[in-house]
């Protein structure tokens, strides 16, 4: 027998459907990191009129609706470099960002694309106006889209082979 009472001062819970809608949207994005023979990185530089303009960055850009972040990693090197990776990224790192530009809470996958080959030719998007390949010790003065430390752990997780966690761009 159930001898069950409720309580009548409860709260009345929200069925799920409407409880998913009160909880944060969070944008969420895909970059990958290339390297050459050398260890360099590729990065590309925000043309005018995008956000970030003058800008360096990853290739890599938010996912689409009902897109995993590994094919948002593909499609988006390939969209903005005209670059098919082999076979798939590997995940090097994660950031989390409380707050982007008052947009709210964003979720940065990272991912190794692999080594670029010596002879590339880059085809960029209409977002982007430069491309470069650039060692660590060359990105100190460059205005980054990414900071310089997470790039510094996102490099030495991608020659390691291990994952690094981010967060507001900086390691933790």
């Amino acid at each position: 027998m159930d001898t069950t009472v409720p309580a009548p001062d409860t709260e009345r819970v929200l069925p799920r459907a409407e409880w998913v809608k009160t909880l944060p949207q969070t944008v969420v994005a895909s970059c990958v990191l290339l390297l050459d023979a050398e260890d360099r990185m590729l990065l590309l530089r925000y043309a005018g009129g995008q956000p970030g303009a003058g800008l360096w960055g990853l290739p890599g850009g938010m996912l689409d609706h009902g897109e995993d972040p590994v094919a948002a990693a593909r499609r988006e090197v390939c969209e903005e470099t005209g670059i098919v990776l082999d076979g798939p990224p590997r995940l090097i790192g994660y950031d989390h960002r409380a707050d982007v530009k008052e947009t709210g809470p964003v979720i940065d996958f990272y991912f190794y694309g692999g080594r670029l080959p010596s002879e590339l030719t880059v085809l960029r998007s209409a977002e982007h106006d430069d491309d470069g390949l650039f060692a660590l010790a060359d990105l100190e003065s460059a205005r980054l889209s990414t900071p310089l430390p997470a790039l510094t752990a996102l490099h030495g997780a991608a020659l390691a082979g291990t994952v690094v966690c981010l967060r507001e761009g900086l390691p933790r």
